[in-house]
């Protein structure tokens, strides 16, 4: 079983803006025991099995197809609208896409780290959530409907990265035969 940690998102990353804003944000890490780029994880996790599902949802119901050429572009940042996604921000090592409607944030980020004496990589997946609902104090905060899919949304936030880890763990394997 891949070990998935839900834990707040470094100081540097891209979400930090959206957690002082008030908006919910969440973040889940695990550690690959081989060094991998941020083109490298961003590649994996927009073309596993899993996110192939969510890329036909939305070719189905929103209109928004995309490939698994066009999630090498994104990955080689020379694209910037992927499926329902534009990208909000990018550094060497991290990305924030923001969605079509402008309510939610995908984040992906990798770390070089020593890890049981070798050099490995802390990969980091989060959105943030911005709210929708206006209280009589001024205060926003996300609908009930929101509020009721955040379950589901942190499961599958999991299944989404252990399923990255899986697919650059192969392919490190893969590469070194």
């Amino acid at each position: 079983m891949i070990k998935i940690t839900q834990c707040q998102p470094p100081k540097d990353s891209l979400l930090t803006a959206y957690h002082a804003r008030g908006c919910y944000t969440d973040c889940f890490t695990t550690v690959l025991d081989a060094e991998v780029s941020a083109e490298d994880y961003i590649l994996a996790f927009y073309t596993t099995f899993i996110f192939k599902i969510e890329r036909a949802i939305l070719k189905l119901f929103l209109a928004k197809p995309s490939s698994d050429k066009q999630a090498k572009l994104l990955a080689k940042k020379e694209i910037d609208q992927f499926a329902a996604w534009h990208v909000e921000g990018r550094t060497t090592d991290q990305i924030l896409l923001c969605d079509f409607q402008q309510k939610t944030r995908s984040w992906l980020k990798v770390e070089g780290i020593e890890y049981d004496g070798k050099r490995s990589t802390r990969l980091y997946f989060g959105s943030a959530v911005v709210p929708d609902r206006k209280l009589a104090n001024g205060e926003y905060t996300l609908s009930l409907g929101v509020k009721f899919l955040l379950g589901f949304h942190k499961w599958y936030s999991r299944i989404l990265l252990a399923s990255a880890k899986r697919r650059l763990q192969k392919v490190s394997v893969d590469s070194s035969i």
